[in-house]
């Protein structure tokens, strides 16, 4: 299953995107990274079958590591093809997108910039895979 991760913003050059890129290479599954303008831009289209929709959304639910990697492998072994995460801009997303998405995810209540937001799911998608492949990284407490 790809993991597409589809965020308003260019995250340029920066200690942010150097710890996106740290945690996106050591994933195992195929990962795919879309950027939009601030404003305006076209989420690309959903592979045309077995897609799900996840928004990073304050109003969200707050997984752990494990739910978070159980629900990957739920999808997975369903025959989903691409997990897409979205990160909105500024304004979050409005409620026919909130409607339409098949997981709110949060981390936290707090809101944090998108390039933060970024860096956290890259890690929560190779904490989650890490889990499935039974790899040590994730130590439970």
């Amino acid at each position: 299953m790809q993991l597409h991760i589809i965020a308003r913003g260019r995250i340029g050059r920066g200690p942010e995107a150097e710890l996106v890129d740290r945690y996106l290479k050591r994933i195992a599954w195929p990962v795919k990274i879309s950027e939009l303008p601030e404003s305006g831009g076209r989420t690309p289209p959903p592979p045309t079958s077995g897609s799900v929709t996840i928004l990073l959304d304050e109003k969200g639910e707050q997984l752990g590591s494990l739910e978070l990697a159980r629900r990957l492998e739920r999808w997975r072994d369903d025959g989903v093809r691409e997990a897409r995460f979205l990160i909105g801009g500024a304004d979050g997303f409005g409620a026919a997108e909130r409607e339409g998405a098949d997981l709110l995810l949060a981390f936290g209540k707090a809101t944090w910039p998108h390039l933060l937001a970024r860096a956290m799911l890259a890690e929560q998608l190779f904490r989650a895979t890490s889990i499935l492949a039974n790899h040590p990284y994730h130590r439970e407490g």
